[in-house]
């Protein structure tokens, strides 16, 4: 029986040819024209709105590369290789850009990316991790430099559309829109320290866009995005921006200084999470500065009595009318004022509530 199946085989291919040619030859004889196109019409207005904000904005945000410099074990030869990448937005004329501490942080070289997409190497200026925040500086000419407009964060409200622009996986100049979808949440930064009133939005954040800008409708900087709440670590509907209002007392500290100068009692206080411990509801002082703006006013440290006994500092419970709860709350207070500043501070003593009026210090003292 097999001697016939290569004839078979043969028959069958033939047929096959054949039904194919025919269809081939029917389907030929149709004309195929291009469908015709059905008019659009205008775009709507919210759509309008949102194409005029990326396009006025998005000449100020860019794109941050860091780089790390590796040595080669045997030649020592250095070599330059990228770390990592993030978003970033222009702050002034000067050339100065905001991005997050993360964004930068462990590396040795970072470029900057504009939006004409020009490649400038930028120098570090200044860093606070306490707020996830760094500021680079460019040697770009003033004409390429498109500083962003500010807002303010203090008057947010729930519901209001929102924007991202950013760097998502390295994909630039990408625009998400969404809302705000809560007020004053708290998140912690690298460094371990509370960031407070931040923004969560539902506009969606991806790994790349740290950095960059969250925007209101009128294309005003309302915070700089930072993290997200994801179990596979991509978007998943949460994410956080650090609020414009810090961003812009931050940031020319970091430019003048290349720090946070945080102002200071001269106090060193017990750990919060201790604190709880014990079940104290205030910042209890461990050590008082000699010379410093507390000693001067009588503040106390803990410390030990003669028979080698515990005896509790201070506890400061209240700063210019606003309650302290922990040395955290203590820290973020104290933000708000100069150095060289006097404000009035409540402490218990003893179980006794006493106001005293304490000359702010620079970090140290």
């Amino acid at each position: 029986m097999r001697r016939w199946w290569p004839a078979l085989a043969a028959v069958a291919l033939g047929i096959g040819a054949l039904l194919f040619g025919g269809l081939h030859d029917a389907g030929s004889a149709q004309a195929a024209e291009p469908r015709p196109v059905t008019p659009r019409g205008a775009l709507e207005p919210d759509e309008q709105a949102t194409i005029s904000l990326f396009q006025e904005i998005s000449p100020s945000v860019v794109f941050i590369t860091s780089i790390e410099v590796r040595r080669d074990f045997f030649s020592l030869r250095a070599t330059q290789v990228p770390r990592g990448s993030g978003s970033g937005f222009v702050w002034d004329a000067s050339g100065h850009v905001v991005t997050n501490y993360h964004v930068v942080a462990n590396a040795s070289a970072f470029q900057v990316t504009l939006a004409d997409q020009s490649t400038w190497e930028a120098r570090l200026v200044g860093i606070a991790p306490r707020k996830d925040l760094a500021v680079l500086r460019v040697e770009a000419p003033g004409g390429v430099l498109r500083p962003i407009p500010i807002g303010r964060s203090s008057d947010l409200l729930v519901g209001q559309k929102v924007h991202a622009i950013g760097n998502p996986f390295g994909l630039d100049q990408t625009l998400t829109t969404g809302v705000i979808s809560a007020l004053g949440r708290e998140i912690d930064s690298m460094a371990g320290y509370p960031i407070r009133q931040v923004i969560q939005t539902d506009a969606a954040i991806n790994p790349g866009n740290s950095g960059g800008p969250l925007l209101d409708s009128a294309g005003r900087l309302i915070g700089v995005n930072t993290q997200i709440v994801s179990p596979s670590g991509a978007y998943a509907g949460i994410g956080f921006a650090i609020p414009v209002d810090t961003v812009n007392w931050v940031v020319p500290s970091l430019i003048e200084k290349g720090r946070l100068e945080r102002p200071t009692l001269g106090i060193r206080m017990l750990d919060a999470r201790r604190v709880r411990g014990l079940e104290i509801d205030g910042a209890l002082l461990v050590d008082v500065a000699p010379g410093s703006g507390a000693d001067r006013a009588g503040l106390r440290g803990t410390y030990r009595d003669r028979r080698g006994g515990v005896i509790l500092g201070d506890i400061v419970v209240e700063v210019e009318g606003t309650p302290v709860r922990s040395s955290d709350d203590l820290a973020l207070i104290l933000e708000r004022y100069e150095v060289g500043g006097t404000v009035e501070v409540v402490i218990l003593r003893d179980g006794a509530r006493r106001s005293v009026e304490v000359r702010l210090g620079p970090p140290g003292r």
